[in-house]
């Protein structure tokens, strides 16, 4: 026995064991730590998911119009489908939410800004109003991730786990000219380029060709190529060149290229040059509705000369800038396009505000008259829209029907426009239907409305504008009417137009997708900022 003490006292086997035990305690925990820190880590992923996702979803409301915030927020929640698998929730809902606000502006966890410093990595000013909401930040509520391990060991609780992202829409105008106008409304000491434009749907507005220095001018924007050649492609062809642009960072062109607006007049069935007009490489179609307030014999060129298309020898001339011509049609003229806004339409200038700004009122009964032979009663009747409504129901309704309304009436009802049309006892006519170059193209998904552009809006004095300029801020995009050619009328007391001025009337903002009577000229796409 006592020979067996001093063995076993020198017997090191399973010494080891006594460390191992010691050592797992540790070793444990540290495998516990590991395991919940790839569960705080996938959480993280979770949340940081949810966050791009609803902030995606959120900018791509905001399009500027009423209640985008609102909308926006919204959507940040209604199209939030990431779960979250590592939350330890007490009653165990997995769904990721934000927050549920929508006024516009940069507080709590939903918060719009108006522009975003992608390069010192800063917010612009706070957002206002939905319509200068332009940027958002999302923050999702905060999670606890579940521990499975380190509880066991005593570690600490995860704390609240967050996801906050930035986003913002980009959008392209494609398939339309790229053209612009200095914000009409915009003040000459104006040193703010979000300056409003409160796009008034039937307002006249008169433009003027040139360089983009002054309110209401008519400008250009650049696209692949440079030159008065390029800009007459894409005012002219069916299919602009250029395809796409941004609706925001443009690069205006300079120049006052008058030259360019017999390829404009191409969509009013002109051709001032003959087969020059048109730029060669494209097709330049009429509208299929081109009613203008010219003339021409059936036999008679398709230029503008007293042998083409010319004003009527009893043209229109507006002489009060308040009331239209008077009933009894004893001053109608012989011929009558989608007149002017009466404000405007008394004098070169007009007496407009800033002569530039119309205020939606036109001759309507006196279109009715020349053209249709319809007093006030029988074109009120006799107007029928495509989904059974009438233009005007009631004599109230008179002063909203636009002539964009009228062009589309014309245009779902070929049987009831009397087309040509002779005026007075003379071999001319007017026309609704091209007659000199093959009938237009009829609005689809592909080609837009040939009178039907959009149009983007900028504040020219607070940016400086003086010719080419690179990473312009469009105030906004609006589509507009084009009312009448663009050439001089008359001359001396009696002159009502130059030959670089160009009539529209308002439609609207420019909206993302498309409808039964455009083509789809605006995309919208959200984008992640961070």
């Amino acid at each position: 026995m006592r020979r067996s003490f001093p063995r076993l006292a020198r017997n090191n086997e399973g010494a080891v064991a006594p460390t191992v035990a010691l050592s797992l305690v540790a070793l444990i925990a540290a495998g516990g730590i590991a395991f919940d820190y790839a569960r705080l880590a996938s959480l993280d992923t979770e949340m940081q998911g949810a966050a791009d996702q609803a902030a995606l979803a959120a900018a791509s409301q905001l399009d500027g119009q009423t209640n985008a915030c609102a909308r926006a927020a919204a959507a940040a929640n209604d199209l939030l489908a990431n779960q979250t698998l590592m939350a330890n929730d007490a009653d165990w809902r997995r769904a990721i939410s934000v927050a549920n606000e929508s006024a516009c502006d940069a507080t709590g966890t939903v918060r719009f800004y108006q522009s975003y410093d992608r390069v010192n990595d800063t917010f612009g000013a706070a957002a206002t109003t939905d319509a200068n909401a332009r940027v958002v930040s999302i923050q999702v509520n905060p999670r606890e991730a579940i521990y499975a391990f380190t509880p066991i060991v005593g570690a600490l609780r995860s704390g609240n786990v967050r996801g906050e992202a930035v986003a913002s829409l980009g959008s392209a105008i494609c398939k339309v000219p790229p053209v612009m106008m200095c914000n009409p409304a915009e003040p000459a000491s104006n040193t703010d380029a979000s300056y409003d434009f409160n796009a008034v749907e039937g307002q006249g507005l008169r433009l003027v060709i040139g360089d983009p220095d002054a309110p209401g001018n008519f400008g250009f924007l650049r696209t692949d190529a440079a030159g008065a050649t390029q800009v007459a492609r894409e005012l002219g062809y069916d299919n602009p060149p250029a395809g796409c642009i941004a609706t925001n960072g443009v690069e205006t062109e300079p120049g006052n290229m008058i030259s360019v607006r017999a390829a404009f007049n191409t969509r009013f069935d002109i051709s001032e040059n003959g087969s020059t007009t048109c730029p060669s490489g494209g097709t330049c179609s009429p509208s299929e509705n081109s009613r203008k307030d010219l003339v021409r014999a059936p036999a008679d060129e398709c230029n503008l000369s007293n042998t083409g298309w010319r004003e009527s020898a009893n043209p229109y001339r507006a002489t009060d800038p308040v009331n239209p011509l008077p009933s009894d049609a004893s001053a109608d003229p012989t011929a009558m396009g989608y007149s002017r806004d009466i404000c405007h339409a008394v004098s070169v200038l007009g007496s407009c505000s800033s002569g530039i700004i119309g205020n939606g009122v036109w001759d309507i009964d006196a279109y009715f008259r020349v053209n249709f032979g319809w007093n006030r009663s029988q074109w009120m009747a006799n107007t029928i829209n495509a989904d059974g409504t009438y233009l005007a129901p009631t004599a109230a309704d008179i002063p909203s029907v636009t002539r964009y309304d009228v062009y589309k009436w014309e245009m779902q009802n070929p049987s009831l426009v009397p087309s040509p049309r002779a005026v007075g006892t003379t071999t001319q006519r007017n026309f609704a239907r091209p007659v000199c170059r093959p009938p237009g193209i009829t609005p689809s998904v592909t080609r837009p409305d040939r009178r039907r552009i959009s149009v983007a809006v900028v504040n020219c004095q607070a940016q400086n504008l003086q010719g080419h300029e690179t990473n312009v801020q469009v105030r906004e995009w609006v589509d507009v009417f084009l009312v009448e050619p663009a050439i001089a009328r008359g001359s001396g007391p009696t002159a009502r137009s130059r030959n670089g001025d160009i009539y529209v009337e308002v439609i609207g903002v420019t909206a993302s997708g498309g409808s039964a009577d455009n083509a789809v000229t605006r995309r919208d796409v959200p984008f992640l900022i961070r």
